[in-house]
């Protein structure tokens, strides 16, 4: 039974929402972040990394910088520029990108259904980024970024989700990336009500994106709670900010490798290791998108590759299965000595986002080989989940981003 409930959202102003909604923390560098938020005194983004404000030196981590994130949450409420709304509500967050449209209900998502299990998990989290976002969360006392949640469909959820967006929005905007966000807020007890319900006949649910931020709600709720002798469970540091949507909406992009060496092979030798555990075929023309499960790309010296996967070195179970498994087991470990992708300088990451000429600039500028790979499927995602596995790090990419600052989920005052 996955336990959901309404809360009292801040919100942004809806006249000031697009001026105020970023995109997520982590998907900025540190310079990055800093250049975004040059001279911008609205985006939330000086909220979610409030290191901004402060030189460029400065200890990212220090206690200063948490206190600064909360003065300045505080300030925007005080201004009026964030508005509290006078009950709990539900929320309905849509997001149009490339004429796909997918919509998710915000709610409050049960802590202790992330620590039975009821909310599940495919990925491993690093205990130091963890410990950022609990420092966050705790010193603002409020959850600033929604983690996604996926759910599978349901017809009812979507009957009723659909009745409320007859309604008028409370804002919409185009920020310029050209994603349409749209937001409703849910004021009928009696949906309010069917939602709730419809939730708790639900197995699970399953983090999509956002296992820091969940996992680090979960920590300060249970430091929370340990510091209460009158503990009741009801408190809202009991529930954590999401947004959750109906599988069959979402979309996972490819999520790239590349390679800062060969490991002292020559370029001709990582051919013959790679025909080993694949079928190769060289690709004329602009790049080598994989067209189905089992297919990668391979970049090197400014020509493109097609793999096919050979069968003899295929696994069967959720995990050991997927496209990412194969390459790190069957060439990552082997060929390029890359045991721990997570903290191995040797290897960087690129979102499908950014298509796969960045594959191309990467090796020009500071890398020499790339891998494009097929995306993995929602239902791989879930499978892994259903069996209490992890995937492997930087197995799925979901777009669009929900931006932060449209809804903030007080803990307490």
């Amino acid at each position: 039974m996955a336990k959901i409930r309404p809360f009292q959202a801040w919100m942004p102003r809806a006249d000031l929402a697009e001026q105020v909604a970023a995109l997520p923390y982590d998907v900025y560098s540190r310079a990055e972040a800093r250049e975004k938020v040059q001279g911008d005194q609205l985006s939330f983004l000086r909220i979610d990394r409030p290191e901004t404000q402060f030189e460029e030196d400065c200890d990212m981590y220090a206690p200063r910088i948490y206190e600064k994130a909360d003065e300045m949450l505080k300030q925007m409420e005080h201004d009026g520029i964030l508005v509290q709304d006078e009950k709990p509500l539900f929320y309905i967050y849509e997001l149009t990108m490339d004429g796909r449209t997918q919509t998710g209900l915000v709610a409050g998502s049960s802590v202790d259904d992330y620590l039975t299990g009821v909310v599940k998990k495919h990925e491993q989290t690093r205990r130091d980024k963890e410990e950022d976002r609990v420092r966050h969360v705790d010193g603002c006392s409020a959850q600033t970024g929604p983690i996604f949640l996926a759910y599978r469909a349901n017809p009812k959820v979507k009957e009723i989700l659909e009745q409320a967006k007859q309604q008028t929005p409370y804002c919409s905007f185009t920020p310029e990336d050209g994603v349409y966000n749209c937001i409703w807020k849910i004021t009928d007890e009696d949906m309010i009500r069917q939602l709730t319900e419809l939730f708790e006949e639900m197995e699970y649910t399953y983090i999509a994106d956002g296992h820091h931020r969940a996992a680090s709600a979960v920590r300060v709720s249970q430091m929370r709670r340990a510091a209460r002798e009158n503990y009741t469970g009801e408190e809202e540091f009991n529930f954590f900010l999401s947004v959750l949507f109906a599988d069959e909406e979402l979309k996972i992009m490819d999520y790239n490798r590349v390679l800062k060496s060969r490991n002292g092979l020559g370029a001709e030798e990582l051919l013959d290791k790679l025909k080993e555990v694949f079928r190769i075929e060289p690709v004329k023309g602009e790049n080598c998108r994989p067209s189905q499960k089992g297919e990668m790309g391979f970049y090197q010296d400014h020509q493109w590759y097609r793999l096919q996967v050979k069968e003899e070195y295929c696994k069967q179970d959720p995990v050991n299965s997927l496209d990412v498994a194969y390459l790190q087991r069957e060439v990552l470990t082997p060929v390029f000595g890359i045991k721990d992708p997570k903290t191995d300088g040797r290897i960087d990451f690129v979102g499908g986002i950014r298509g796969l000429q960045e594959l191309e600039r990467r090796c020009d500028q500071d890398c020499v080989c790339a891998f494009a790979m097929y995306p993995t499927a929602i239902e791989e995602l879930f499978a892994v989940a259903d069996a209490d596995l992890l995937m492997p790090p930087k197995s799925t990419w979901f777009e669009p981003k929900l931006r932060s600052g449209l809804f903030i989920h007080e803990i307490e005052r």
